[in-house]
C-alpha cells in the first residue's frame, strides 16, 4: 500500500539550487537543473539512471518542446539543447542591456507557448520581469520583481499564477486563449513579517497546479510545498526533511508522484549537518493527479 505525502529522497545529489524539474512521459524521466552549477539534470524513473549535461551559463528552466530536444533558459539567453548530442545552439539574448539579471522560473501553457522570468542575479533590485515567447517573438508580460517564479495556468486555461518570492506573494491573472493577461490580484500570500523559519514560513517559490485546480508551492527556508485550493485557502502542507524547497512536478504513469527539488544555496555548514539531503531530488505520492507536461510548438 503506497503511503501519501511521505517524502523520501531518490537522487542526493547535493545540487547547490536545484529547481524547474519537469515530467518526460516520453522517455519517463524527470529532468531538472541546477541554476549556480550550470547543470541539466536526467532521472529515468525505470531504472534509476542519471545524467548530467552542462549548460553555457547559469540555467534557470528546461522546457520540452513538440517536435523534440528542449529550450534552456540561461542567464545568457534562450538555447535549444540537443540531449542526444549534448550540443546547446543559441536562440536569442533576452535582456542583454541587464548583465546582472539571469532567467529564473519557466512554464509551457496549453498553447504551446513559453513564459519565464528573470530576476537580478543579486536578489537585490526589482529588474525581473516575466515574459512569454512563441511565433509573434518575445514580449514581457509584467515586471517590476526582485525574483520570479512561475508562471502557471489553471485546468481550465483561464487563470495563471505567478509568484513574487521576496513579498511571499502568488498572484492570480486573467488570461485569454491568445496569450493575454488582466486583472492582476493577490492570490495567496505567507506571513508578511519577513521572517524565516522558525519564526515565519519561508519564501514562495515555484507554483505548480494540479488536474484539480489547486496550487501547490514550493517554500524556500520553509521546509516544505503548501497546497491551496482555487479559491486561496491553504489546504495542506507536506514537509520535507530539508529547508529550501524550490519546486515540484508530477510524474508517473497516472501523475500522482511528485517529484520536488531543493537547494543547499544559503545553508551554513551548521545548517548541512542538520539537513544532510540539502539539496536532493524528492519523491512522494498524491491522490490528485497533476496536469500532463505540455510541449512548445513554435520552435
Amino acid at each position: 500500500m503506497t503511503t501519501l505525502f511521505q517524502p523520501t529522497c531518490v537522487w542526493d545529489l547535493k545540487a547547490t539550487l536545484g529547481e524547474g524539474p519537469i515530467w518526460s512521459a516520453k522517455d519517463h524521466a524527470l529532468w531538472f537543473v541546477d541554476i549556480k552549477k550550470q547543470h541539466i539534470h536526467r532521472y529515468d524513473v525505470s531504472i534509476g539512471s542519471k545524467q548530467t549535461w552542462h549548460a553555457p551559463s547559469p540555467c534557470g528552466f528546461i522546457a520540452p518542446k513538440k517536435r523534440g530536444g528542449f529550450i534552456v533558459g540561461c542567464k545568457t539567453g534562450l538555447y535549444d539543447f540537443d540531449p542526444k548530442t549534448g550540443d546547446f545552439t543559441f536562440l536569442t539574448h533576452v535582456e542583454p542591456g541587464l548583465p546582472n539579471n539571469r532567467l529564473n522560473d519557466g512554464y509551457v501553457d496549453h498553447q504551446g507557448r513559453l513564459w519565464f522570468g528573470s530576476m537580478d542575479d543579486d536578489e537585490n533590485n526589482p529588474t525581473g520581469k516575466l515574459y512569454r515567447y512563441d511565433a509573434r517573438g518575445l514580449k514581457v508580460m509584467d515586471d517590476d520583481y526582485v525574483i520570479t517564479n512561475g508562471p502557471a495556468v489553471s485546468p481550465d486555461g483561464k487563470t495563471l499564477y505567478h509568484n513574487d518570492t521576496l513579498k511571499k506573494h502568488i498572484y492570480a491573472f486573467d488570461f485569454d486563449g491568445d496569450g493575454h493577461l488582466s486583472n492582476k490580484r493577490l492570490f495567496a500570500q505567507l506571513d508578511a513579517q519577513g521572517h524565516t523559519p522558525p519564526h515565519g514560513e519561508g519564501y514562495m517559490d515555484g507554483p505548480v497546479v494540479d488536474s484539480a485546480g489547486n496550487v501547490w508551492n514550493a517554500l524556500f527556508f520553509g521546509w516544505g510545498v503548501n497546497c491551496y485550493a482555487p479559491d486561496g485557502r491553504l489546504i495542506r502542507t507536506v514537509k520535507l526533511p530539508v529547508s529550501n524547497v524550490t519546486k515540484i512536478a508530477f510524474g508517473g504513469h497516472d501523475l500522482k508522484t511528485v517529484y520536488a527539488t531543493t537547494a543547499a544555496k544559503g545553508l551554513s555548514a551548521n545548517d548541512i549537518k542538520q539537513q544532510p539531503l540539502a539539496g536532493g531530488l524528492f519523491r512522494f505520492e498524491v491522490d490528485i493527479p497533476g496536469q500532463a507536461q505540455n510541449e512548445i510548438t513554435h520552435v
